[in-house]
């Protein structure tokens, strides 16, 4: 990793969404106390919190960008820092970044609102609405259709590991299609780019593994942005449009999110706002940002003020009071678990002590998000950064829960500093293995120890006892088991019960 330093007299400029003259000095207040108390998910005894500015440094972040909703309103929303450090540009509360997987949220408003339309079935199969296309059939759908015909032309190969069941929309939505391929790496500007059916297939230029059955659908839940992929390919069949062209008419500007979009080369008025992507040391992306034609998946361009328009109508529409896009049936319909306690329609289900959220959270190279909405009282908050580090979110969300009395979103917790040498801690460095092709890697910098599952962005461990360690970014603990002759060989994670991880190497 690269070190670098950043200059706090320059770097963190401020900027409020509307008229400081506007504001009410209970609001000002209020954004005061966020930023002045930043604190972890886990702490060790003594430590006291600490501002925006301190942690964006501490994590080498470059800009971060909140939104804050109150009673059903964006009560405000705040830029900091830079959208591109090189060039000098500020984040604003109109600085775009990519929302990553929360792309997710706003495809299932699409999909679903095609289900509401009844032009498509969400629990049909799948192929019903993939086809393989000849050159005449192309011709008559129009020239985009005829233009990118070999990347359209596909359909689901069913094999023997569906067990002769059917994948049906629900379950591409919902994860619960059997399907390989967790996440997307994207692509380098100038590199070529595949079209659907050669992501979906796994063939060059495409630089992830075919979508394919990993056992029958239906049978439990298995995260698959390659499954929300092929919704796209449905999206594009059913409406004979572009998909962001039929998403930005259809859902966005709908929902008033004008200054988001699904395109793949954002142009125009749009392509100034873009925030420059950044590795977790502070280092840039090439080419500032990676391209995703994972559109449905890994696709939006977007900011915490147009997310908050949609977790908003979001709100309203599950009371019955707006149906801009979807009505109270269908939003109810996208917010309820299917087939698994926690994951719905293109968003998760959290059930936080008393309260409920509907969320999801986003990593993409060089950008990291998430948002909560309440499904009850009108709450929610929204935050997007510029890097791959995303430690300082949840600090962020705890600091906004203290504020506004978000109690079930506050999740915090006091350890004892415990000091372990050097030897135990690289013995606790290796590959664990808790379900096939899902690995935690362990890594060790200096006496800090540090975790990444598979898809997921990097974890710091802190030290409870001398094989327990606390995960910085989340209510979870890691033990490192040893056998008879002090080899370590397996770790338990304990989120929501143990987990057994063996180490292979």
């Amino acid at each position: 990793m690269r070190s670098y330093t950043i200059s706090l007299s320059l770097a963190f400029v401020l900027l409020i969404c509307s008229n400081a003259s506007a504001q009410s000095p209970d609001t000002s207040e209020k954004i005061q106390l966020v930023e002045r108390g930043l604190i972890k998910v886990t702490q060790t005894e003594g430590e006291t919190p600490a501002t925006i500015q301190e942690r964006m440094a501490h994590y080498h972040v470059k800009g971060v960008s909140i939104a804050v909703i109150h009673n059903y309103k964006m009560e405000w929303a705040k830029g900091y820092g830079w959208a591109d450090e090189s060039l000098r540009i500020p984040v604003t509360v109109q600085t775009l970044f990519q929302a990553a997987s929360i792309s997710k949220s706003l495809n299932s408003v699409g999909v679903l609102k095609l289900v509401q339309d009844k032009k498509i079935d969400l629990y049909a199969d799948i192929n019903n609405y993939l086809h393989l296309y000849n050159g005449k059939q192309l011709k008559s759908m129009g020239s985009y259709m005829l233009m990118n015909g070999d990347q359209l032309s596909w359909r689901f190969p069913y094999d023997s590991l569906s067990n002769n069941k059917k994948i049906s929309i629900a379950n591409l939505l919902s994860h619960t299609g059997g399907l390989t391929v967790h996440g997307f790496g994207g692509y380098e500007l100038g590199k070529d780019l595949p079209g659907v059916a050669q992501i979906l297939d796994g063939k060059p230029p495409a630089n992830s593994a075919p979508v394919r059955s990993m056992y029958e659908p239906g049978l439990k839940y298995e995260y698959s942005g390659g499954g929300i992929t092929i919704s796209q390919l449905i999206v594009i069949n059913t409406t004979h449009q572009p998909y962001d062209k039929y998403m930005y008419e259809n859902v966005l500007e709908p929902l008033g999110m004008t200054g988001s979009t699904y395109a793949l080369f954002p142009s125009g008025d749009i392509k100034p706002l873009l925030a420059a992507a950044y590795y977790a040391d502070g280092s840039v992306v090439p080419g500032k940002h990676h391209i995703y034609p994972e559109q449905a998946a890994a696709g939006l361009w977007t900011n915490p003020t147009d997310l908050s328009k949609y977790i908003i109508e979001t709100q309203l529409a599950y009371e019955g009071r707006s149906h801009k896009v979807l009505n109270q049936q269908t939003t109810k319909l996208r917010l309820t678990p299917y087939m698994n306690k926690d994951a719905a329609l293109g968003v998760f289900i959290d059930n936080l002590d008393s309260t409920q959220y509907f969320e999801h959270g986003g990593s993409n190279e060089g950008f990291r998000s998430q948002y909560y909405g309440s499904l009850e009282d009108g709450n929610g908050l929204v935050i997007m950064v510029n890097s791959d580090n995303g430690d300082i979110i949840p600090e962020i969300v705890n600091s906004i829960a203290k504020v506004y009395g978000f109690k079930s979103l506050y999740h915090s917790r006091i350890i004892k500093a415990f000091a372990i040498t050097d030897t135990v801690l690289q013995s606790y460095t290796g590959k664990y293995e808790l379900k096939p092709g899902f690995i935690i890697e362990i890594t060790r910098k200096g006496n800090q120890l540090y975790g990444q599952a598979t898809g997921q962005q990097r974890f710091s461990l802190s030290p409870e006892t001398q094989g327990k360690f606390a995960v910085s970014v989340a209510d979870i603990e890691i033990e490192f088991i040893k056998d008879d002759t002090g080899k370590v060989v397996k770790a338990v994670i304990y989120q929501n019960g143990p987990h057994e991880a063996k180490k292979i190497e």
